[in-house]
């Protein structure tokens, strides 16, 4: 039985990262059958609240909990704004134009950005003769290398043809909307390196997690339907006109949010954030083949070889972080040793393949959590 728990971690995260490409796959569907990308935002947040506003509840029942003051309430309202609010709405609006692989493999720069994010604010220590820190710098480079691949040089078409119907509100057709959508995309992992630095500040005001988790949530719920109203002046665009778009926003809400905060928290707690982030470049290319076969989407030559860049210098980026995190562990185990990075923030993404997945709230905070402990 040892065995077989040893593989247990590894089997969640195979089929936690099959079920984001699920959330991939259906969101685009449900965008391309006409349903609103800021629509399906709110929809989605609003059932992860109904799902982990009362486990945070009945969990905390009886227990002491923290308050929430004006200046966590300030601070938690603005992280929401540009994490998951504005993040999510150019995320599905990019995926619309674009393509769920692209999604995709945008999601995996997350750790490249937030780690240049990082190094500009002083959280992450750079020593140029450090073969850690020269991994990371060059993974940073192979990854927004392949991301402008991707998006501008997109080459011979390999495989299948798509038609993208008017539903988008930027979207006007033709090449120009992909290069939209690869732009949104990249938007939104900016916005979600900034989310995953400011979960340092926003972790101290506001130490319990899962009670987080739910405000931000709800407040994410809020605001992104205080935009809807704006942007869907018709009344028509808040129906779910077919069982895809209504099994779409359950299965997003509740899978992708509730169900992979449990998964994530427990292989985290087995393996660590590093073992989650190893399976990111595996859900990119579990969407790009079930893209391909079901929705049919263009896979050209650029996308296909700037992909490759990206896994690449994802890895080389994970790779610099797990030997900061062995030196971390020495001094820990060694206190009479000094290093830098003991005041370095160990800044790791859980999920960045498939930014639907990515998306969601809770993994960055159980990463944090997990640093912490």
């Amino acid at each position: 039985m040892g065995g077989l728990d040893d593989y247990k971690p590894a089997l969640a995260m195979l089929a936690l990262q099959f079920s984001y490409a699920g959330i991939a796959l259906f969101s685009r569907g449900a965008l391309l059958e006409g349903m609103s990308p800021r629509v399906f935002v709110v929809y989605r947040q609003a059932i992860a609240t109904l799902v982990i506003a009362p486990l945070a509840y009945f969990t905390r029942r009886g227990k002491g909990t923290t308050c929430l003051g004006l200046k966590s309430f300030c601070m938690i309202f603005l992280v929401t704004l540009v994490g998951v609010t504005i993040n999510q709405n150019i995320y599905f609006e990019g995926l619309y134009l674009a393509s769920s692989t692209m999604g995709s493999a945008m999601g995996n720069l997350v750790p490249a950005i937030t780690f240049v994010l990082a190094s500009i604010m002083g959280l992450e220590k750079l020593k140029m003769r450090s073969l850690r820190s020269n991994a990371k710098i060059i993974g940073t480079v192979m990854c927004v290398g392949g991301a402008v691949s991707m998006a501008l040089f997109r080459g011979p078409k390999l495989l299948n043809s798509q038609l993208l119907p008017p539903k988008s509100l930027l979207g006007s057709g033709g090449d120009g909307d992909w290069l939209l959508g690869c732009f949104l995309l990249f938007g939104s992992s900016c916005c979600w390196s900034v989310w995953l630095i400011l979960q340092v500040p926003v972790s101290a005001i506001f130490p319990d997690h899962l009670s987080l988790t739910a405000w931000m949530c709800f407040m994410a719920a809020i605001q992104s339907a205080s935009v809807t109203v704006f942007l869907e002046p018709n009344p028509e665009a808040w129906k779910l006109n077919s069982f895809l778009q209504l099994g779409c926003c359950l299965f997003s809400g509740i899978v992708g949010s509730a169900v992979s905060f449990f998964v994530q928290a427990w292989c985290i707690s087995r393996r660590g954030p590093l073992f989650s982030a190893m399976f990111n470049p595996l859900g990119t290319v579990i969407v790009t083949i079930f893209a391909a076969i079901f929705l049919h989407e263009e896979i050209y030559t650029g996308s296909l070889i700037g992909g490759v860049g990206v896994i690449a210098g994802l890895y080389a980026v994970l790779w610099g972080k797990a030997k900061n995190l062995e030196e971390t562990s020495n001094v820990e185990s060694n206190p009479k040793m000094e290093t830098d990075q003991t005041k370095a923030v160990q800044i790791l993404v859980d999920e960045s393949s498939d930014r639907s997945c990515k998306i969601d709230l809770e993994e960055p905070l159980l990463a944090e959590k997990n640093n912490k402990s």
